[in-house]
């Protein structure tokens, strides 16, 4: 595995231009250069500078980072910078907009390359979600009143509209129809659409915690964008897989009929995570061939069946755990993303060996973009006083989202 990431990155290194356009001057430098004035320039920014650098980004631009860890862990970490002015983010689109709506009125949240986006969180769009909404209004219209007996009719209340309220109360105790979850893997008018409506973000380390928080406040859950996580994790609490359905945006009212909605207690949005849907059950039972005694550990974002074939599943940061936390002399097969299991491996070495579940490399292709490259030129014409790439939250949405952030802090 050691030697599939530098074949990748010189791969990369011939397709450096082809995405957000740098200065020419800034093309073709060797990695010793880069290394010397990225170091300079933030040196010169000091306190003023905070990077911030997820797990699954490259070796040569994390090891100038701050904080590493997963998206919202680093999110927070703007917290503990106050005196930052300029927060870099090494990750991609939805973690710098997270970033952006957690961060002080005075600090500017920069993503070193704009092309750094996420497959998953573009599988829901906003104006998708608010058509399933309002679908999910129509269907429940036909199911009549509620079992609870109050006589309570499902539907917007008076002087509201479907796509403003979506599934209103329809019991006891103010209990929605259906709680929206939205993964943290999501933009940010997703989050504010979903906090406006009574739901909340979750992450893939909380994600059990959230949806018992939601089927306490409602009867059922919307969770996108990522349909593994949510059908992992709700067969993980005893949900089984036929009270949960796949809502697929492209068609209308979801490719559902009411009767199916209503009998699902997860309405799965159909989406998933271009990286971690590669993992296979063949890989699995060739690598358990090849290495009698093989623990196996996966990201809950793979398919369902995968999960059920490996030993373990967990966050990020529970796979480094874990890991780190066996005994001496453990094999393991790691089932995310190359850059990460590649240092993890690196990290625990001698003492237990680590490897890639898919034995090509499970590359994320969009936080790949994120090069030291552009690194050096955010940072350096940052030093010149000039802010390039700022991403920044409509303040229509940051409300919401961060009411939506703070529903998942409450969560225990």
């Amino acid at each position: 595995m050691g030697s599939i990431i530098p074949l990748l990155t010189e791969v990369e290194k011939q397709s450096i231009s082809e995405r957000q356009a740098l200065p020419e001057k800034y093309l073709g430098l060797s990695d010793a250069e880069m290394d010397a004035r990225i170091a300079s320039a933030r040196d010169t920014l000091g306190r003023r500078l905070v990077i911030l650098g997820h797990h699954y980004q490259r070796d040569e631009v994390i090891k100038f980072a701050d904080y590493i860890g997963d998206s919202f862990k680093l999110s927070r970490q703007v917290a503990n910078r106050p005196e930052a002015d300029y927060v870099v983010f090494c990750g991609v689109h939805f973690m710098a907009e997270s970033a952006d709506v957690l961060c002080a009125p005075h600090q500017q949240v920069i993503l070193p390359d704009l092309a750094a986006g996420c497959s998953m969180a573009d599988m829901a769009d906003p104006e998708q979600l608010e058509t399933c909404w309002d679908e999910l209004v129509q269907m429940q219209a036909m199911w009549g009143p509620p079992s609870d007996g109050t006589g309570s009719q499902w539907g917007p209340p008076s002087g509201g509209t479907a796509s403003q309220w979506g599934p209103p109360s329809g019991g006891p105790g103010g209990r929605q129809g259906i709680v929206p979850v939205t993964y943290i893997n999501s933009a940010a008018a997703i989050k504010s659409f979903v906090g406006e409506r009574g739901g909340t973000v979750c992450t893939s380390s909380n994600a059990a915690a959230t949806l018992k928080w939601g089927f306490e406040h409602g009867d059922k859950i919307l969770f996108l964008p990522d349909q593994h996580l949510g059908r992992n994790t709700a067969y993980k609490m005893g949900i089984p897989l036929d009270e949960m359905v796949v809502w697929d945006p492209h068609e209308m009212f979801g490719g559902l009929d009411p009767e199916q909605v209503k009998r699902a207690r997860m309405i799965l949005w159909k989406g998933h995570c271009s990286v971690h849907e590669r993992f296979t059950v063949a890989q699995i039972a060739q690598l358990r061939k090849q290495h009698p005694g093989i623990k196996v550990i996966v990201h809950p974002e793979v398919p369902w069946e995968v999960v059920q074939a490996a030993d373990d599943s967990g966050s990020t940061e529970y796979i480094i755990k874990t890991v780190k936390d066996s005994p001496p002399g453990s094999i393991w097969a790691v089932g995310t993303e190359v850059h990460l299991v590649n240092r993890l491996g690196n990290e625990v070495a001698p003492d237990r060996t680590v490897l890639s579940l898919d034995q090509f490399g499970c590359l994320c292709s969009t936080m790949f973009r994120v090069s030291p490259n552009h690194l050096l030129w955010i940072l350096e014409e940052l030093v010149e006083g000039r802010v390039h790439n700022r991403i920044v939250v409509p303040e229509e949405q940051k409300h919401w989202t961060r009411v939506a952030l703070d529903r998942m802090l409450s969560i225990q």
